[in-house]
């Protein structure tokens, strides 16, 4: 009788072991898709940045979908803002942009590496970038000041937007995830 219950119990496990192996390729393919793999390739390497850092952040934004436009009107694939796209244009003399040429992949992945260069620039690591990218840079530097969020002034401990600690999480998170895919040869 304990030698059956036993052998269910290993059973089941095996079961769900097998369930969770299956169906890892279809969860990783179809969730952490990846699109304009030639302009994030060479936006990456063109910003020194990594590759799949910019896959998981396009993830995040937008999905992959050039055309997504956020509640609060980000756009294309890197979800970025008007003003911010002109800011990016302005800092690198494109004299010809114009806010519908964020739904054009490769000016979208163009002006988000630059960005997210300059926010590398400014604040030096992963976390900082991603909750800058997130909540705004002066937000950050807000608090980075503040001892109850940031202890050292260099890390945030305590993020106090929940949609900032989440949206770094699922980066770093789906980052991994395509690092694990090995997708760039």
């Amino acid at each position: 009788m304990r030698k059956m219950k036993r052998n269910r119990i290993l059973l089941t496990l095996l079961v769900i072991l097998l369930l969770v192996f299956a169906t890892k390729g279809v969860v990783y393919n179809g969730a952490n898709r990846i699109l304009y793999k030639d302009y994030i390739v060479q936006y990456s390497k063109e910003y020194e940045l990594d590759p799949y850092l910019v896959m998981a952040i396009i993830n995040a934004e937008s999905k992959f979908d050039k055309d997504a436009i956020s509640s609060k009107g980000a756009m294309g694939l890197m979800q970025m803002t008007e003003s911010t796209a002109e800011w990016v244009a302005e800092s690198t003399n494109t004299t010809d942009f114009e806010t519908h040429d964020l739904y054009d992949p490769e000016t979208n992945i163009k002006m988000g590496c630059w960005y997210i260069n300059k926010l590398r620039d400014e604040f030096g690591n992963t976390q900082l970038v991603l909750a800058a990218y997130n909540a705004g840079p002066g937000n950050v530097e807000e608090w980075l000041k503040d001892s109850n969020i940031s202890k050292d002034g260099q890390y945030l401990d305590n993020i106090p937007y929940g949609e900032t600690d989440n949206y770094i999480k699922r980066v770093l998170l789906n980052k991994e995830i395509y690092q694990h895919m090995n997708k760039i040869n």
